[in-house]
């Protein structure tokens, strides 16, 4: 067996697969258990409530719920608009997906690395996730087709503008493509930036790096405890006050941006993936 000053250090974010205690594969099992019995529960109940035309609350519940058997304690600030509106946020983590929907019932935009990640993948469906490839440069109308109907039947959809997860202590520059359903904006509908904040446990949480879908999933669920996650809906605007997806790209990261510098109390720093 290495010595302690020998064994070989993981580092999830250069693409080394988790060192995983036998407690650490228990509390994974544990958690992914209660995923399936949670979806036992929610996924049937959500096709009835669909089967009757009424709104369902389950994706919404079963995904929040989700989130918490993960580790997240999700903690709301602000007030989400329920419907009409464009939640656009900064990105961290798949976790985001789960905490957002779980406190607003939104559908998302997401990379397509995420539906082909374990459990993960499946989870991000049930609330019409749209997967984009950042590759896919041919795909983007159809693309914004699909986030057109996401957003008539959810009422409310996330995109997340910078095209990757970050270590949550930095923002990389928005990408607008996806924000070309706003050109012009639907009736009625609002834009309202969101703020993700993991706390101090921001860069442990964090998927950067080459870490994959999987790694990072068995990562996570075998960790032990709980960790903080703050969701803060900042004020909502209207689209047509910054004509052009730029500018509403633009205005959407000045405030994300300076709600997460005054919760970190620093200036945040160039993010720079391993």
């Amino acid at each position: 067996m290495p010595s302690r000053s020998t064994a070989k250090k993981v580092d999830p974010a250069a693409g080394d697969p988790p060192d995983i205690s036998a407690l650490g594969w228990l509390r994974l099992t544990a958690r992914v258990l209660m995923m399936l019995v949670a979806a036992l529960i929610a996924v049937p109940l959500h096709y009835l409530w669909r089967l009757f035309r009424l709104p369902s609350p389950w994706p919404r519940l079963f995904l929040g719920l989700t989130a918490r058997i993960c580790g997240a304690r999700v903690h709301r600030r602000g007030v989400p608009l329920r419907r009409d509106v464009f939640y656009i946020s900064n990105h961290i983590s798949w976790i985001d997906i789960l905490a957002i929907a779980g406190t607003s019932g939104s559908a998302f935009v997401a990379k397509a690395e995420i539906r082909a990640a374990p459990v993960v993948g499946w989870l991000s469906t049930l609330n019409r996730t749209v997967f984009v490839s950042r590759e896919d440069r041919l795909g983007v109308a159809e693309q914004i087709n699909l986030l057109r109907a996401a957003m008539a039947e959810n009422w409310s959809i996330t995109v997340f503008p910078e095209g990757t997860t970050t270590d949550g202590h930095s923002l990389k520059p928005f990408k607008t493509p996806m924000l070309k359903v706003l050109e012009p904006p639907p009736p009625g509908v609002y834009v309202q930036p969101v703020m993700l904040d993991y706390g101090p446990v921001a860069e442990e949480i964090s998927w950067i790096g080459v870490e994959s879908g999987k790694n990072n999933a068995i990562r996570l669920l075998a960790r032990k405890g709980s960790f903080p996650m703050a969701v803060t809906f900042l004020d909502p605007f209207d689209p047509h006050d910054f004509p052009g997806r730029k500018k509403i790209a633009a205005e959407s990261r000045v405030r994300i941006e300076a709600a997460l510098v005054e919760t970190l109390g620093k200036p945040l720093r160039e993010f720079t993936a391993h």
